[in-house]
């Protein structure tokens, strides 16, 4: 999938989950959505179920972090490696997007960590000329820790740094 076709679908994914939209038109996409979720929360006091698809995308997005971590915090993580960075976790996104088989609760919850990958993935691409992509790598560590924190995957650790 070219990558600016899967950008409009990720945005047009996350765009029909915001809050501030009344309803969903479900004919114009594949999956069902929950209502809509302005912060994450638990389950009833308890981590959302997820399934091997999300798992396995989540797995390959901290493993490829991991890897460049000790370059970002020295900040010598040069621009072409941050373009790889950022094309891995779109890729691992719209993997996600695809293959999601979540509760619609779980899935709307997922939204905002999907959101906030997306957001660190534009800005170690540098699209997001006003902020170095450093920080878009902490963004991205950030929702792999949110990852961990409200949703059950038994393997997933999050990244110390």
């Amino acid at each position: 999938m070219k990558r600016n076709t899967l950008l409009a679908l990720v945005a047009f994914h996350l765009t029909i989950t915001a809050p501030a939209m009344a309803a969903t038109d479900h004919a114009s996409h594949s999956h069902e959505h929950g209502s809509a979720v302005a912060s994450l929360q638990l389950n009833a006091g308890q981590k959302w179920e997820t399934d091997a698809a999300l798992r396995q995308s989540m797995s390959n997005i901290r493993q490829a972090m991991t890897a460049s971590l000790h370059a970002i915090h020295e900040n010598r993580l040069p621009a072409k490696k941050y373009d790889a960075l950022a094309k891995k976790v779109e890729h691992e996104v719209g993997e996600i997007v695809a293959n999601c088989k979540l509760a619609p609760e779980a899935d709307a919850q997922l939204h905002l960590i999907v959101a906030d990958l997306m957001t660190g993935a534009e800005q170690m691409a540098g699209k997001t000329k006003s902020v170095k992509r450093q920080r878009g790598a902490v963004g991205v560590i950030g929702a792999l820790e949110k990852y961990s924190t409200y949703f059950e995957d038994a393997g997933f650790k999050p990244i110390t740094h």
